[in-house]
């Protein structure tokens, strides 16, 4: 018998349904619902306990909290992309009179704004949202306790600014921007910002007895940017294809990849975690592989998107306690379940259709001083340049289509590299943001800065 490629295999479907049977047991949730996603599409659905007497399948919807601030990060990044705003631009160019304009749109996505976590009294996540209507009442008297752009601080009133942002550039409310913009184009049909059945009811369970006392459900009125969308399973495993894939209707691939680079170093307090966050999405290194995603809470609910782009995995856990389960973890349990059991298989290699002479010069070993790289050529007109050791700075580079190329990370991100020629046309040496690789040591006919000592390479006797 033959396994479909896309099918999961029977021992890693236990071991998946294993790992969430275990979270809803000791986390004494009243369910929880999970979904595995393998090469862009979901490959694995599971629920423990019932939803109105009904195992939740993948369209019943839970309470997302705070990743509801990935879906506003994209719409930030839409009007980036449009050109309607730089992501170094201060609030108060766009937004004016907020009291925290002298934030930057970069600051509030990456939250090292320097704003305070929450907005003053009372608790926002319990409190109607119409005791919220202006941007004051969520900012408060001190809205900042940190310089600006000096450490990672959670922030979010800094969300609710987004989206004031949002609405201010579009002319529409956020939720009309939302479903316009993405829901609807991403076929997130079951994703939205009321409650609509089949939807689970939020929990909280008592710390020292099996009993429960249902949590309200409010609008969050300004705050709605911050955390409040309902999602399923089925959405999210949507959603998390376009964040590792993009999509041109939304945000093309770059711009997501964007969305993936640390933008601050961790807190203290996350460092043993290895937890960093990019533009809207929280960033952590686990098990040897580094997972992208977003975790999520409001009263009676726990929610936890996790992808591994090189893994081609992602999971989604959603479940309906106040406290409990620790999602994040069992997130990144998933994508290891799969990752372990059942690697990726790599594409068939093949050679390159045609390949540019001057570039298929370029290739094998070339120096950086006595450092010895090896530069190889890439689909897609692409160079990647490592050290031949295996340690020190490398990095894959981007064709920009006139003969020079441009690093994707590491150190070399966003520099260019680029041949120099001499006047009968060969290739002198390589310059990467003015450091000089030569195809020997200190090439003494290459441009060496400083010079090559005329006597060449010595002993000492």
């Amino acid at each position: 018998m033959t396994t479909s490629q896309e099918e999961l295999l029977p021992g890693t479907r236990r071991a998946l349904l294993h790992r969430i049977a275990v979270a809803q047991s000791e986390g004494r949730s009243p369910s929880l619902v999970a979904a595995v996603v393998r090469d862009g599409r979901a490959v694995w659905h599971g629920a423990r306990s019932s939803v109105d007497g009904q195992a939740p399948d993948e369209n019943v919807q839970y309470r997302i909290g705070s990743i509801t601030k990935t879906f506003t990060a994209v719409l930030v990044l839409r009007l980036r992309d449009e050109g309607l705003l730089g992501l170094g631009d201060r609030l108060e160019k766009h937004l004016p009179g907020t009291g925290a304009g002298e934030a930057t749109i970069a600051e509030l996505l990456a939250h090292t704004s320097g704003l305070a976590a929450e907005s003053p009294a009372p608790w926002w996540e319990r409190s109607p949202g119409a005791l919220r209507p202006e941007l004051e009442d969520v900012l408060g008297e001190r809205p900042f306790l940190h310089p600006a752009g000096r450490r990672f601080h959670y922030s979010n009133p800094g969300y609710t600014l987004l989206g004031a942002l949002v609405e201010k550039l579009r002319g529409a409310s956020w939720e009309e921007v939302l479903r316009r913009e993405v829901l609807e184009p991403l076929g997130l049909g079951r994703t939205s910002a009321q409650p609509s059945a089949p939807h689970a009811g939020g929990w909280a369970v008592h710390p020292w007895a099996d009993v429960l006392l249902p949590e309200p459900a409010e609008d969050l009125g300004r705050m709605a940017p911050a955390g409040q969308l309902w999602s399923t399973t089925g959405d999210l495993a949507r959603f998390a294809v376009f964040l590792a894939q993009g999509d041109d209707r939304v945000l093309r691939a770059e711009t997501v990849r964007e969305m993936r680079v640390p933008a601050a170093p961790p807190e203290a307090a996350d460092v043993a975690d290895r937890v960093t966050y990019g533009l809207g999405l929280q960033i952590q290194h686990r098990d040897g592989r580094m997972l992208v995603g977003h975790s999520g809470s409001l009263p009676g609910f726990l929610a936890n998107l996790t992808i591994s782009v090189a893994d081609g995995l992602a999971a989604v856990v959603l479940a309906n306690c106040t406290s409990g389960p620790q999602l994040a973890a069992v997130g990144a349990d998933l994508v290891r379940i799969v990752a372990e059991a059942e690697p990726r298989i790599p594409e068939p290699w093949r050679p390159l259709a045609e390949v540019d002479a001057s570039v298929l010069e370029l290739a094998g070993q070339w120096y950086w001083g006595t450092y010895a790289f090896a530069l190889r050529l890439t689909g897609e007109g692409g160079v990647t340049l490592e050290p031949l050791s295996g340690r020190g700075r490398g990095s894959r580079f981007r064709a920009d289509g006139n003969g020079t190329w441009t690093g994707l990370e590491g150190y070399y991100a966003g520099e260019v590299l680029r041949p120099v020629r001499r006047p009968d046309g060969s290739v002198s040496h390589l310059d990467l943001g003015s450091f000089v690789f030569t195809r020997q040591p200190y090439e003494e006919s290459a441009e060496v800065p400083g010079g090559v000592d005329p006597e060449g390479w010595r002993g000492i006797g």
